[in-house]
């Protein structure tokens, strides 16, 4: 079989009536504008990248590709970036420090393309939480996703519930400050998404 290419997509998944949503590896100098566009709005600012430049964002995500338990996947369709997804082992995470990790965990996090200029796209939220949902309890084999939005972020929030999430506790984040990271405290609502609850026909792996 062929070498897979750094650029070619780890995973398509269609979605019924919005087409086919392609992950890749996140390129930590190619990506780094879009990325940098994404995060630094105001919008995104849980994200915690607002006032960084292109260079520092490249520097952050290139660090995050040396890397065994944090992975990070720019999501496209028709060829456009239309997402950020990012993968990460929650025991190597702080939000270890606020749930009790169980076996076949998997933490996500997920920044959007911002809506283009005519405005909001119905469907589009859903339809790539879709995709993310398969390519991480699917395709890795995991049992459950954990994220951990922002306790304001009630629309991001609804948004989870939507796609089946569990609501879990609300809880502080603690401060991480070491030589390549620094996270500021913050305060996030937890909530879990069952392999069985996205995907009752699927049977479920046995993580005892």
């Amino acid at each position: 079989m062929p070498e897979r290419l750094e650029h070619d997509p780890v995973f398509e998944h269609s979605v019924p009536g919005f087409g086919t949503v392609r992950l890749r590896p996140l390129d930590p100098e190619r990506d780094a504008a879009v990325v940098h566009a994404w995060a630094g709005a105001e919008r995104a600012v849980f994200w915690g990248m607002t006032g960084l430049t292109r260079a520092q964002v490249a520097e952050i995500y290139a660090h995050m590709a040396t890397l065994d338990t944090h992975h990070a996947y720019l999501a496209e369709k028709d060829g456009s970036p239309v997402g950020l997804l990012q993968t990460y082992e929650p025991e190597a995470d702080r939000v270890s420090e606020c749930y009790e990790v169980r076996p076949g965990d998997i933490g996500v996090h997920v920044l959007l393309a911002p809506a283009g200029p005519d405005g909001p796209r119905p469907g589009w939220t859903e339809a790539l939480l879709t995709a993310f949902t398969a390519y991480v309890l699917l395709a890795l084999d995991r049992h459950r996703i954990v994220v951990d939005p922002d306790v304001r972020n009630e629309k991001a929030i609804a948004r989870f519930r939507r796609q089946g999430f569990e609501l879990g506790p609300a809880v502080v984040l603690p401060e991480v400050d070491i030589p390549d990271v620094h996270l500021p405290e913050k305060r996030a609502q937890l909530a879990f998404l069952p392999r069985t609850v996205a995907f009752p026909d699927v049977p479920d792996t046995d993580f005892r």
